[in-house]
């Protein structure tokens, strides 16, 4: 549910933007979410400045705090406004840039917030997820650069992307021998497959690496410094979490209002059982909302701790949400009846994965905040 406080003036300013914007989107684009349709909408925001507004105006944001950001993405949320097609590039990567690249990497940057450049992010490997210090994928050095070869998996967008953030073995084993890269994938020797998901979706896709030559200026950050880099990708990645809390709480009400509705209209009364599941659901949306408020009232600076516990919670949430509209469905949600529901359910598998798994964030939190021992 939205704060009682009056929103801030720049989300005032995006609202009045909206009235215009949001009625030309639909018009042309109607309920399509496909890539093509978010790429249109990412330039429509584009157009008004409000693709990254929390980021510097000389990188081509508004310099906005993490609070204004999550008041202007509640106005986003309250027209029902997708995700920008290039969300990875402008959440983690171009940060990253921002904070580690050199001035002629830095002009990715204004490519970035048009759509002109789609980023993933090469992280993940076969044998190297949630360790991913482990991660076996070559970049060797020669003169001119590197010659990358290995695989990355479970790449998010990795289909439509023009560019990944690569990590890469540069050294000897753990932490100290990875690099970062920047990687157009259109070098030869970069070959994608679509990684089939449950819901019928391919958002993923493994990606190789056939003796890529990479020139040394994609590099991002010092040798074998690319450690570093990938922790505060996802430490950016993390921060983004806080409105998806924000948003949950909103969408179990709406789900709470969709099932009663139902019920309503069929003559019906929930089983007491339900009725007492969706008021637990309800609560922990509204605790977890409460919990992003929270840190957003003294947030300025990077990323910190509070945003591991926030993405944390968020996982749990989100699949206990999935889990209890499945049910409220009835027969209907396995059977084809109610695809809203049976979609849910499936995508919440991978809220506890994406952006650090739970088991990770626990041990972080554990060892990092609280100081625990190993």
């Amino acid at each position: 549910m939205p704060s009682a406080s009056p929103p801030p003036p720049v989300a005032l300013e995006l609202r009045a933007f909206l009235d215009t914007a949001w009625p030309e989107f639909t018009g042309i684009w109607g309920g399509d979410r496909s890539f093509a349709a978010r790429l249109d909408w990412q330039r429509i925001l584009h157009r008004g400045g409000w693709v990254a507004p929390a980021w510097a105006p000389r990188h081509g944001g508004r310099g906005l705090s993490v609070a204004e950001q999550a008041a202007c993405d509640g106005e986003l949320a309250a027209v029902g406004a997708p995700l920008i097609a290039g969300v990875l590039g402008v959440a983690n990567v171009g940060p990253a840039i921002a904070l580690y690249g050199r001035p002629d990497q830095e002009s990715s940057l204004s490519r970035i917030l048009a759509g002109d450049e789609i980023w993933c992010q090469g992280f993940s490997e076969p044998d190297a997820g949630s360790d991913l210090a482990s991660l076996r994928l070559r970049a060797t050095p020669v003169d001119d650069g590197f010659v990358v070869t290995g695989q990355k998996v479970w790449t998010s967008h990795g289909l439509e992307a023009t560019h990944c953030q690569l990590l890469a073995r540069t050294g000897g084993p753990g932490h100290a021998g990875i690099s970062c890269l920047l990687v157009p994938l259109d070098l030869p020797g970069v070959t994608r497959r679509p990684i089939r998901q449950i819901d019928g979706g391919a958002e993923f896709a493994e990606v190789h690496f056939d003796d890529v030559a990479v020139p040394a200026s994609e590099l991002l950050g010092p040798l074998h410094g690319g450690w570093k880099v990938a922790v505060t990708t996802l430490a950016y990645e993390r921060t983004g979490v806080i409105t998806r809390a924000a948003r949950l709480e909103a969408d179990v009400l709406d789900d709470i209002r969709a099932v009663t509705r139902r019920a309503a209209e069929n003559g019906t009364s929930l089983d007491p059982v339900l009725r007492q599941e969706i008021v637990r659901r309800y609560i922990e949306a509204r605790l977890l909302g409460l919990l992003g408020r929270r840190a957003l009232a003294g947030a300025e600076g990077p990323p910190g701790p509070e945003h591991a516990v926030i993405k944390l919670a968020w996982g749990l949430v989100n699949q206990r949400v999935g889990e209890t509209r499945l049910r409220a469905a009835g027969p209907a949600g396995v059977a084809g009846g109610d695809p809203d529901a049976e979609f849910q359910f499936l995508r919440s598998r991978s809220s506890t994965i994406a952006a650090g798994t739970t088991e990770v964030l626990r041990s972080l939190l554990a060892e990092r905040t609280l100081g625990l021992p190993r």
